[in-house]
C-alpha cells in the first residue's frame, strides 16, 4: 500500500476535501492519506505546483500525490498520472507539475482515459471526486500507472523560461526564488526592482540588533529566498510574482 496525499484549492468550509477522500476510501479502505494543504489561494495553479514541491519529498517513496487545483475542470484539458523521484501525481494537465518535472527530466507522464477508474457518474465539476481522487486509490493499491491510458511527451508546463524571478511569495512575505545554489556560485548579490541585495543570514534572527534590510537565506525549499526579519520583504521591496531578478 501506497500513502496519499492531497493538496488542493478547495479550503475546509464546503465537503468537497471530505468528498475526496470518501471516494478514495470506497476503493482501498486502508489508505493512509495525510492532507498537504487545501489552502491553495483559489484556481492558483503556480502556487499549488511550488506547494507541491516544497512538500512531496519529505514523504516516502511510492507515495500518491493527489493534486486539484483546477480551473478547466470540465474541460478537454487531460487528467494525467506523473511518475517521477520514484512518487506518482495525480491531477490535471495545466502546470500544476512543472516543478516535478524539472526537477526529475527522466519523468513519465500518461494521459489517463481508462473511465473504469473513474466514480460514475462523472460530474464535469467536481473531477476531484470522480478521476482524480478514484485514480489515486487504485494507484495506491499498486495499479500500473501505465495501463491507465497512453503515454504523453507534451505535458502543459507553467513557463518555459528558467530565468531569475520570484515563484513565490509565503504567508510571511519572503520571496522565494528559482535560484538554487549551483546558480549562485559566482553571484554574491542580486538585483530586484532597483534594490541590490548583498546581505547574507543563516536564520532570520541573525544579527537582529541591526536595522533590518533584505537578506538572502536558503530556504527549506532548496530556493534562494529575500527576507525581511519581523517584516515583508514583498511590501518593503513590493515585489510580486514573476518579478524579474539579476545577479551581480
Amino acid at each position: 500500500m501506497r500513502a496519499i496525499t492531497l493538496l488542493t484549492d478547495f479550503g475546509t468550509a464546503d465537503y468537497f476535501v471530505g468528498a475526496m477522500k470518501g471516494a478514495i476510501l470506497s476503493i482501498n479502505p486502508q489508505a493512509v492519506m495525510v492532507d498537504i494543504t487545501h489552502e491553495i489561494p483559489a484556481q492558483d495553479v503556480a502556487a499549488g505546483a511550488f506547494t507541491l514541491l516544497a512538500a512531496f519529498d519529505t514523504f516516502p517513496e511510492r507515495t500518491v500525490h493527489i493534486a486539484v487545483v483546477d480551473p478547466g475542470v470540465g474541460s478537454e484539458r487531460r487528467p494525467i498520472v506523473v511518475a517521477a523521484r520514484n512518487h506518482l501525481f495525480v491531477g490535471p494537465d495545466n502546470g500544476i507539475f512543472t516543478y516535478i518535472y524539472e526537477r526529475d527530466s527522466s519523468f513519465e507522464a500518461f494521459h489517463i482515459t481508462d473511465e473504469k477508474y473513474f466514480r460514475q457518474p462523472v460530474s464535469t465539476t467536481f473531477h476531484g471526486r470522480d478521476i482524480f481522487a478514484p485514480v489515486g486509490a487504485a494507484l495506491s493499491t499498486g495499479v500500473d500507472p501505465a495501463s491507465l491510458g497512453p503515454r504523453i511527451s507534451n505535458p502543459i508546463r507553467l513557463f518555459k523560461s528558467v530565468a531569475p524571478q520570484i515563484i513565490h511569495i509565503d504567508r510571511f512575505g519572503n520571496l522565494i526564488t528559482n535560484i538554487t545554489r549551483d546558480q549562485f556560485k559566482e553571484a554574491r548579490r542580486l538585483l530586484l526592482n532597483g534594490t541590490l541585495i548583498s546581505a547574507q543570514r543563516n536564520f532570520f534572527g541573525e544579527n537582529r540588533g541591526e536595522i533590518d534590510e533584505p537578506f538572502l537565506i536558503w530556504g527549506s525549499a532548496g530556493f534562494l529566498e529575500i527576507a525581511v526579519n519581523g517584516g515583508s520583504a514583498a511590501e518593503f521591496l513590493d515585489a510580486k510574482r514573476g518579478d524579474q531578478i539579476r545577479l551581480i
